[in-house]
């Protein structure tokens, strides 16, 4: 049975003291209700997440005891896109014709921190410092600059890129601050070689939703409902590189987003040449590089050619990260991968404002990536 996404909610991204983690969700569910034309009770099952501030079905606290199956999703940076899944497979199993998926969070200041035995780690992981997201990352894109040519230039220029996007974006953390630039990315204090203060995304506040539907019952609440042609989870391969990965093989062993790319795309018909706008995962710049690569849009080492051209600019044959990413909107770990897909949708109901790809889009593209090794992609289309 297909599935659609009839409506798309938000809460803005970034410091928000006036509200509770979980308040900020209700607000993205209401705005997703509203945008889908139906009401509380027209939702039959949903599935939401948070990472630190409390239960999604505590929702129904304030949204209303209907007595809806709400199941609470954990599933770190896939939060989001695993309570995406899980409420379009409780639609085409026929369990229910309307499903929600919401997350949200309210994180500290700071970078994210884990203890290495709630994720089945050695402690020696974390006394080298592995478990602290800054250190993983700069030294997977160290290696991967050193394989590929890639050069400190072009992770400013992804920085700068979102930056300039999130400053066009009302939603977006950074929107109110100047837009940063290439230059101020570049002088910026250096965190862990190669990556800069302004590199990095933060941890932050907000909440997202979607409201899904059979798509033979989605004009009945949408007029131009979006259609969800694939929705993946998948998580790493013993010896990849990748987050919370304990060791290393010799040969290359697949991501799990290349991994999840491909099944994605098999799963919906199309390559990735049908993409029009993309939301790839940008916990720091050198990762937006990388999973260029990795989801099958360019080959490894020709970022440096794509973004010299402009490729992925909002003008360009591939916008990325129109939104601002999560450079410019910070990550609250459960709304992240929903806030992609609610920017997908958007983009594709030509509804974007100044950030609107030219053209009129037809298919998008949503990837997320992170702990404990997790990935996963949605294709959109209208």
């Amino acid at each position: 049975m297909d599935v659609a996404i009839i409506g798309i909610g938000l809460h803005p991204f970034g410091r928000n003291p006036q509200r509770s983690g979980l308040e900020q969700g209700e607000v993205a569910v209401r705005a997703a209700l509203a945008d889908a034309g139906c009401q509380w009770q027209d939702v039959q099952i949903a599935f939401g997440g948070s990472t630190d501030a409390g239960n999604a079905d505590a929702l129904t606290n304030h949204l209303g005891q209907t007595g809806i199956p709400f199941i609470n999703v954990a599933n770190g940076c896939a939060t989001g896109g695993s309570a995406l899944l899980a409420a379009a497979s409780a639609i085409r199993s026929g369990q229910a014709d309307v499903a929600l998926a919401v997350g949200f969070d309210k994180h500290d200041h700071g970078a994210f921190k884990v203890d290495p035995q709630d994720w089945g780690l050695p402690q020696w992981y974390g006394e080298l410092g592995l478990c602290l997201t800054t250190q993983f990352f700069a030294m997977k894109i160290q290696r991967y600059m050193h394989e590929f040519g890639i050069s400190e230039h072009s992770l400013a220029q992804v920085a700068a890129k979102n930056f300039s996007n999130g400053w066009l974006n009302p939603n977006a953390w950074r929107r109110g601050m100047r837009a940063l630039t290439y230059g101020d990315v570049l002088d910026s204090p250096m965190v862990s070689y190669p990556l800069r203060k302004y590199m990095f995304c933060s941890p932050a506040e907000g909440g997202a939703a979607l409201v899904l539907c059979r798509s033979d019952k989605a004009r009945q609440f949408q007029r131009r409902p979006v259609q969800l042609k694939s929705a993946v989870i998948q998580s790493k391969r013993a010896g990849a590189f990748d987050v919370f990965s304990p060791y290393l093989v010799v040969d290359s062993v697949p991501s799990a987003s290349q991994v999840a790319s491909r099944l994605a795309f098999e799963e919906a018909g199309l390559g990735p040449e049908d993409i029009d706008v993309a939301q790839l995962q940008d916990t720091e710049s050198g990762a937006e590089i990388m999973h260029m690569a990795e989801n099958g849009f360019c080959d490894h080492g020709e970022q440096e050619k794509w973004l010299a051209e402009g490729r992925t600019e909002l003008g360009g044959r591939l916008p990325v990260n129109t939104d601002g990413g999560c450079l410019a909107n910070g990550e609250p770990i459960g709304a992240s991968g929903l806030r992609q897909v609610v920017e997908i949708c958007t983009q594709l109901r030509g509804e974007a404002g100044e950030r609107q790809v030219p053209n009129q889009p037809k298919v998008g593209y949503t990837h997320v990536y992170g702990a404990p090794g997790l990935a996963g992609v949605s294709i959109l289309q209208v």
